[in-house]
């Protein structure tokens, strides 16, 4: 069982909404329903998430009938490894260079779940400044995103603070749109 914290407006021209969904119990089946439906309708599928979670995530997609081995194989379904993937993707070169992302396809659903740092002992200004970092980076895919977390690896004051990160994140997108909007 789980919960959603909180909505806030979607990036980039998207009406569909950012979701923090905070899980109860290891259950993935809202991160299998948000990519499933994607997946399902020709989008990219963007998961970042650590390494156990990931082979969940992949073993649920098969069980649901999706050839998940040709949907990595065909760029339509990208699992990145935190945190690893973090320093490649924040960089401030080109990560797109040799990227499996694809910039100019459909609209893309990406998914990252943090539990994996608040289960390595992160320090929450720490992983407030990756969340903040890597939604600037999303934004320009045109993405709609969900970002989850296991409520049993994050104290009360953290999750009040990603909560908070997720609300300024909307404030500066919503900024982006009036701006482009005006300027049109």
């Amino acid at each position: 069982m789980s919960f959603d914290l909180v909505y806030h407006g979607g990036l980039m021209g998207q009406g569909e909404p950012c979701r923090l969904v905070v899980r109860k119990e290891k259950s993935l089946s809202e991160i299998l329903q948000f990519s499933t439906a994607g997946l399902e309708i020709g989008q990219q599928v963007v998961i970042l998430a650590g390494p156990t979670c990931l082979k969940d995530i992949a073993h649920g997609l098969s069980e649901t009938g999706l050839k998940t081995d040709a949907l990595l194989h065909s760029g339509r379904l990208v699992l990145l490894t935190a945190p690893n993937c973090l320093a490649e993707l924040l960089r401030p070169s080109e990560p797109l260079q040799r990227s499996p992302l694809h910039r100019h396809a459909t609209v893309m659903r990406w998914i990252t779940d943090w539990s994996w740092a608040y289960g390595n002992g992160c320090d929450a200004a720490t992983i407030r400044d990756y969340q903040r970092r890597l939604h600037e980076f999303i934004r320009p895919f045109n993405a709609m995103s969900m970002c989850s977390v296991l409520c049993e690896k994050v104290q009360r004051g953290d999750l009040l603070a990603m909560l908070v990160d997720h609300r300024r994140v909307a404030k500066t997108v919503e900024a982006t749109r009036r701006a482009m909007a005006a300027s049109a």
